[in-house]
């Protein structure tokens, strides 16, 4: 495989026109978790997942990675898509991770991808009648699946992220509200 400036566009175009996919992924992920940290999570619309997309392919090193790892997911497939097989769970993580940002989402998010993982059939994600690359492979539900846990992580929506941490420290050494 070889990345070019158009591999990544292409990627870029492909991953933005994957709202329809992902976004209910990344919505149920988010109720899910919610539910399970007995908190309210903001739901994410497909134009929302749009412009994060365009956000992240915007960062050159970022989108450069990104593409390699949907790209590498695409095509990813195994032979009676044997257990023992797990590259492509190593691909999810890392993408959603990448996907995230910097720590600690990039870790929330590697967590979040087997959640949304358990929840995504390959069945599902792909177009039965369509002759899409991908469609079907052993890395086709987790590419679906990392998708939504990367976005769904990095978007706004949760509590926690929406204030100011109590840890953080100003320049004058001064800590944040433990409240």
């Amino acid at each position: 495989m070889r990345v070019t400036p158009e591999t990544v566009r292409d990627e870029h175009a492909w991953v933005r026109d994957r709202a329809t996919v992902v976004v209910p992924i990344l919505n149920d992920t988010r109720d899910r978790l919610g539910r399970l940290f007995d908190t309210r999570v903001d739901a994410v619309a497909p134009d929302t997942y749009r412009r994060e997309v365009d956000i992240v392919f915007a960062d050159g090193e970022v989108a450069v990675n990104v593409a390699g790892c949907v790209a590498l997911l695409r095509d990813l497939d195994v032979e009676g898509d044997y257990p023992g097989f797990v590259v492509d769970e190593v691909l999810g993580r890392e993408l959603a991770a990448t996907v995230a940002g910097g720590r600690p989402l990039s870790l929330l998010a590697q967590a979040t991808f087997h959640v949304a993982d358990l929840h995504v059939d390959r069945d599902v994600t792909v177009d039965p009648d369509g002759d899409e690359r991908g469609a079907g492979t052993a890395g086709a539900d987790d590419l679906d699946a990392a998708l939504a846990a990367g976005f769904q992580t990095r978007l706004p929506g949760w509590d926690w992220r929406d204030r100011e941490s109590p840890f953080a420290v100003d320049s004058e050494g001064d800590a944040g509200d433990p409240g």
